[in-house]
């Protein structure tokens, strides 16, 4: 199991929760590999004790990547390096593409392990078309900029996948109802945990259960495509708003357009501008 690897970079996707989870393949990589770069090496340490192995570690994370990167891809010319999140796939919402980049770069082999990861795992959960979907990751803490990501998802005719914690869901799911109108959506939480939940309904629904609600865990909201019963296709308020826009600026033709069509005017703002760009 701890037979040594050839030098490179090496991708490994840990649990999410149920340790057990861990793959085979992943459990002989970490015990291969001569260093770990590690979000939290308490957080790597148990998974290492699950599988019964020491290995060094080194962090890697938001705080510190940019003093670090050149050091570990000096070392992954002559030696293995794995890279962990705490759990499920690296480089989904955090800094690992920039070594990955970097590491191509420099001419180092990278390899990756897949396995768990929440956004995937909340998709098959939700019961929300799956053929087209955004991941978009933690919405900005603040109102305003979360307020123009959401109009800008808005567009998007597929599920949306977002990121979130207990203390911030109740204010999240209230901006996503107000950005997006009431779709259906789920919150998935805990996933592969104990404790795992996932709860279903519109986005109205979603907002009245957990308005006085604070739950824990990491959290996944999974929002579904816009109704095909809207008043217009995409084509149809592309038409409209390039029509609109060789008489109006934009945030006037987003507005005539909205009203005529019944379509989010935010949405169609964000559309407008990138037209005119």
């Amino acid at each position: 199991m701890s037979d040594k690897l050839a030098p490179g970079l090496y991708i490994v996707a840990t649990p999410i929760g149920n340790l057990s989870d861990l793959s085979p393949r992943a459990a002989a990589t970490l015990a291969g590999v001569d260093l770990i770069a590690v979000e939290d090496s308490r957080v790597t340490a148990k998974l290492l004790r699950h599988i019964g192995v020491k290995r060094p570690m080194a962090p890697y994370h938001d705080h510190n990547a940019d003093a670090v990167r050149p050091g570990l891809i000096a070392r992954m010319a002559s030696e293995a390096v794995a890279l962990v999140s705490d759990a499920g796939t690296p480089l989904i919402s955090d800094p690992g593409y920039k070594l990955v980049r970097g590491a191509r770069a420099a001419g180092i082999a990278v390899t990756t392990i897949p396995g768990p990861c929440a956004a995937i795992a909340a998709l098959t959960l939700a019961g929300l078309p799956t053929d087209r979907f955004a991941f978009l990751g933690f919405l900005p803490t603040k109102a305003k900029a979360r307020e123009t990501a959401i109009a800008e998802a808005a567009t998007f005719r597929g599920s949306l996948v977002f990121y979130e914690s207990g203390p911030r869901l109740a204010a999240t799911l209230a901006a996503l109802k107000a950005g997006l109108g009431d779709r259906e959506a789920a919150v998935a939480r805990e996933i592969s945990k104990r404790f795992e939940e996932t709860v279903t309904g519109s986005l109205a629904e979603l907002v009245a259960r957990y308005a006085d609600a604070q739950p824990k865990g990491e959290i996944v909201i999974v929002v579904g495509p816009p109704s095909e019963a809207g008043p217009a296709a995409g084509t149809d308020v592309d038409a409209a708003l390039a029509e609109a826009l060789t008489r109006l600026p934009p945030a006037k033709a987003a507005g005539e357009v909205a009203k005529r069509l019944g379509a989010d005017r935010k949405a169609l703002y964000v559309r407008a501008m990138e037209m005119k760009g």
